[in-house]
């Protein structure tokens, strides 16, 4: 094991990279996929590669700008892939605890810090109760004084091994403990990142109730809703109340990058609850913003609910003229209407740097739309020219358009 040439060794000594944070991500994704690789067939040497890992990262990317998050990012993902091949490597447990003697001197070290979420993951590296009690017992006593002195004198204390020891509490099954250890942190307000864990431990003790009472109590002024939401979500799935769950946190609980990805995640969520009433109810939850709800119904197969959406409230026009250009043969109804809502949507303002080539491309699938329906294009270029003259924004349509409109 020990001679293994790991390729990502040398490319992570201290200080390796400099400001710009493209060059460590790309290193970070390669050492990422030599791991993996590893993994596949020698899963303990690849263990031993994630721990030096973790070892040499943060000294290595300590002066990379950081403030952009990319790179605060990319460790964060790096982490979450590498503590699972830790977890599960079969070794002694001299072994084991030699990588966390490792890991725990390297998140000491590390002052950015990088490797913070390391400690949230420490009961799974532990990988049985006993390794975990060890770590509880050698961490809890240094917490247990550093609060019970902030709660007596009102300053604040910080500690690096804060999130490792109520993650090896966990871990060791000592729930009640885990508990009354939270409670001493409360001495100014309740912060969700530690009182998660007490939440997690009343879940794991079969008080899925308590759980959910002891999570809704952590809201207050900051609070990370969505994160308190989708843990209880969690708490009644796997309570097997489903429907109580949707009711409840459902659409709190759920974010994606766009409306489309959150509303396939809550249809992954709630197999049996009908796509239609999933996606009003996201609509209810945003009034005034129907319009960004186009897509997901027009992916779902609602089109009129589509249609519906988009007239109600803006709508990207782009996202309009690629549905009217895309469905002009398969539904052209549809497309046509869609292509007039564009052309509408632009008129009035919508969208961001729209330039004539947008409108000639709307106009262009409405004409493709309305030949596939079977509609005049007369009647078309009557029904743009009646949009033209009642919108305020009209006569920029009516500049670029003006050769395709005579007759």
């Amino acid at each position: 094991m020990s001679t293994y040439k790991w390729q990502f060794a040398p490319r992570f000594r201290r200080n390796a990279f400099g400001w710009k944070s493209d060059t460590p991500i790309q290193r970070i994704k390669e050492a990422l996929t030599e791991i993996k690789a590893v993994a596949k067939k020698e899963p303990v040497l690849a263990a031993e590669g994630a721990v030096l890992f973790l070892e040499k990262l943060a000294p290595a990317i300590e002066r990379v700008d950081s403030s952009s998050g990319g790179i605060g990012s990319a460790v964060n993902r790096a982490i979450e892939t590498l503590v699972p091949i830790i977890a599960k490597a079969e070794v002694s447990r001299a072994v084991r605890e030699k990588w966390l003697d490792r890991l725990w001197d390297a998140l000491q070290e590390d002052d950015i810090p990088y490797l913070e979420h390391l400690g949230e993951l420490w009961g799974d590296m532990c990988a049985t109760p006993e390794i975990a009690a060890h770590w509880a017992d050698y961490l809890s006593p240094t917490l247990t004084t550093m609060w019970e002195h902030c709660a007596s004198s009102s300053e604040y204390g910080y500690f690096k091994g804060t999130t490792a020891c109520l993650s090896a509490l966990f871990a060791a099954g000592r729930h009640d403990e885990l508990l009354a250890l939270i409670a001493k942190s409360e001495y100014k307000n309740k912060s969700w990142h530690f009182r998660i864990w007490g939440a997690k431990a009343l879940a794991a003790a079969g008080k899925p109730t308590e759980a959910i009472r002891y999570a809704e109590g952590s809201k207050g002024l900051n609070a990370p809703l969505t994160a308190i939401a989708a843990f209880c979500e969690a708490v009644l799935l796997d309570s097997g109340f489903a429907d109580e769950a949707y009711a409840r946190y459902a659409v709190e609980a759920t974010y994606a990058t766009t409306n489309l990805a959150t509303f396939k995640a809550i249809v992954k969520k709630y197999p049996h609850m009908p796509r239609e009433t999933i996606l009003r109810d996201l609509v209810a939850s945003q009034p005034g913003n129907e319009g960004k709800w186009f897509a997901a119904a027009k992916d779902a197969g609602f089109f009129e609910l589509a249609i519906e959406l988009a007239k109600r409230s803006p709508s990207d026009p782009r996202t309009l003229i690629r549905a009217a250009r895309d469905f002009a043969e398969e539904r052209p109804e549809f497309a046509l209407a869609a292509g007039m809502t564009a052309l509408r949507g632009i008129a009035n303002g919508w969208g961001y740097d729209i330039t004539g080539i947008d409108v000639l491309d709307a106009y262009a699938a409405v004409i493709a739309a309305a030949g596939a329906a079977g509609v005049d294009v007369a009647v078309v270029k009557a029904d743009v020219q009646a949009l033209i003259a009642a919108s305020r924004g009209g006569e920029f349509i009516g500049r670029v358009l003006g050769r395709q409109l005579e007759y």
